[in-house]
Order: structure tokens, then sequence, then C-alpha cells
């Protein structure tokens, strides 16, 4: 008789989506600030990105998604509201 494993149950739809838009929020004014910070970006309103510092953050966003993903198990609020595939 083969061992039938049963499979894990998905999380809800809502949940993934609602992980992503905190994720891209979370990523959005965190990594914002950081390379503002660093590159010279920062006002009294908060940051304002143009030319090669907009890359970078741009970058580092596509960056945050991919390396929490595939190598850290998840990204923070995948990992917090239990949307993991």
């Amino acid at each position: 008789m083969p061992d039938q494993t049963s499979p894990s149950p998905q999380p809800a739809t809502w949940r993934i989506v609602l992980a992503f838009i905190l994720d891209f929020f979370t990523a959005f004014w965190v990594l914002g600030f950081l390379v503002a910070s660093i590159l010279g970006g920062r006002t009294e309103n908060g940051f304002e990105l143009n030319g090669l510092s907009a890359i970078v953050f741009f970058a580092s966003i596509v960056a945050y998604f991919v390396v929490f993903n595939k190598y850290l198990g998840g990204t923070i609020w995948k990992r917090l509201l239990k949307a993991k595939r």
C-alpha cells in the first residue's frame, strides 16, 4: 500500500495579497529612507529620489522580494501572516 500523505493546506488568497501589499509598503518606506539617507535624497517631508538613487531604490525593492523569497523562506509579512505557498 503506497504511503499517502495529505497535501498541506494552501493559505487563503487574502493572506497572500495582504502580505504582498504590506511587504511592498514596508520595503518602499524602509528602503526608500535607507537609500535616501545614504545617497542624499532626504527632505523635510520624507524623501525624494531621482536618477541613480531611484534606480538603486527600485533595484533594492526587487532584491528584497527575490532574496527573501528564494533564500530566506519568504518575506517578512509572508512569514508573519503564514502566507507561504
